[in-house]
């Protein structure tokens, strides 16, 4: 068999190329900054975005953080997830000024959850951000409540890469109807969107006030809100009893 020039050069130049891929090792992990709140505190008096970044970056000298010193400030490692206490329906980690303190001033935070087969992400609130919300792995059910007026459930199914919003302090939830895991990421315009889970704040109220609201005082009195209390989750909560039979999860 005959080869050109032109092909024997084109060989040899890809044998090369590949030979000489460097391999490059994962970067190493971060930790959260733990004095975030403070840090973020000194930032606010800083008249500038620059005086922000030479206060947050820089050492007494002037000269730029390197190293672990540096990553730390600039990078957020959504590894550092855990389980929600008292849940098993997945794990979530929000990226905002009291954990990651470079996002002072700038109107952003974001959000990386696992959620687990039949997880549920429990209905709540940002009361100030809207969020901009995509899989990036598996299947999940979503669905908000704007407010009086608009009185429906706007809800849809999302794949993988496929996003939805929700509006600024409309109730909204998330829910994997599959027996496989689901990943998101969610964004927020505001480095302070704040969460309000709707079931936990609402038992917070006192208990005539909840048997008032939800017209059934034979049915839930004030002799067992403390119960009922004791079953809520604090954020991530296994979802609906058929998902969890079908995929063999219940107890």
């Amino acid at each position: 068999m005959f080869f050109t020039p032109t092909v024997l050069l084109a060989t040899a130049a890809f044998a090369l190329t590949a030979r000489a891929a460097p391999t490059v090792a994962s970067p190493a992990p971060v930790p959260i900054v733990t004095n975030a709140a403070s840090i973020a505190s000194g930032l606010k008096m800083q008249a500038s975005s620059n005086d922000r970044l030479k206060k947050l970056l820089t050492d007494s000298s002037g000269n730029l953080l390197t190293g672990d010193a540096l990553r730390q400030l600039t990078v957020f490692d959504f590894n550092n997830q855990a389980p929600a206490a008292g849940a098993s329906g997945g794990s979530i980690l929000l990226a905002t000024v009291d954990n990651f303190p470079i996002l002072e001033e700038l109107g952003i935070s974001g959000a990386v959850s696992l959620v687990e087969p039949c997880g549920l992400n429990i209905p709540h609130l940002h009361p100030r951000a809207n969020e901009l919300f995509t899989v990036i792995d598996g299947i999940l059910d979503t669905g908000f409540v704007q407010e009086n007026g608009f009185n429906t459930e706007v809800e849809t199914q999302l794949g993988k890469y496929q996003a939805t919003v929700f509006p600024m302090g409309s109730i909204h939830y998330q829910q994997n109807p599959t027996c496989s895991p689901a990943v998101f990421v969610a964004a927020l315009n505001s480095e302070d969107p704040g969460r309000s889970d709707i079931a936990t704040s609402y038992w917070m109220l006192p208990s005539d006030v909840v048997d008032a609201a939800l017209g059934f005082p034979e049915t839930i009195g004030a002799g067992n809100i403390a119960d009922w209390k004791s079953h809520l989750p604090v954020n991530l909560a296994a979802g609906v009893e058929s998902c969890l039979q079908a995929c063999g999860l219940s107890q």
